[in-house]
């Protein structure tokens, strides 16, 4: 019998669910922004958007497949935003909550426990905030916003 630590499954999906919430509004948010952003300023930063409302996707997706993977139900709320009407408010409001996003996905990460499945998720879930830091940090330095 093996002595790792077990995974937390009503936790983690718990979590895992509070941060789909936050997810789905990435996708959403990460759309409407970059098709609302007017300006010549602004314009560099519609591609990348663009692809970033993609990859959230594609991200809500696998953390829907994990949540299932672990004999949880995923959530299907969404958080909510509005749209802030000057490009640059909207920009940093997007900055806002992504980086509540990145908290939510990596409180997950202690109730995974130690498990081949658990350290298949703990990946999955760092792959996620990378990618969401990446973005972050682009947008952030495209706004002039310092390092945290």
């Amino acid at each position: 019998m093996s002595d790792a630590e077990p995974m937390k499954v009503d936790a983690a999906v718990a979590k895992l669910n509070l941060a789909l919430a936050l997810q789905y509004r990435s996708v959403i948010e990460h759309a409407v922004v970059a098709g609302t952003l007017t300006g010549v300023p602004w314009q560099p930063l519609v591609g990348l958007l663009r692809t970033a409302a993609a990859d959230e996707l594609d991200d809500a997706r696998r953390i829907v497949e994990k949540v299932v993977a672990i004999g949880g139900t995923p959530s299907t709320d969404v958080a909510p935003f509005t749209l802030a009407a000057d490009p640059e408010r909207a920009l940093r409001q997007l900055v806002d909550h992504e980086c509540e996003a990145l908290a939510a996905f990596h409180a997950v990460i202690p109730d995974t426990g130690q498990e081949p499945r658990s350290e298949a998720m703990e990946h999955r879930l760092e792959h996620l905030i990378m990618r969401k830091q990446e973005q972050v940090d682009t947008v952030r330095r495209a706004l002039g916003i310092p390092p945290e």
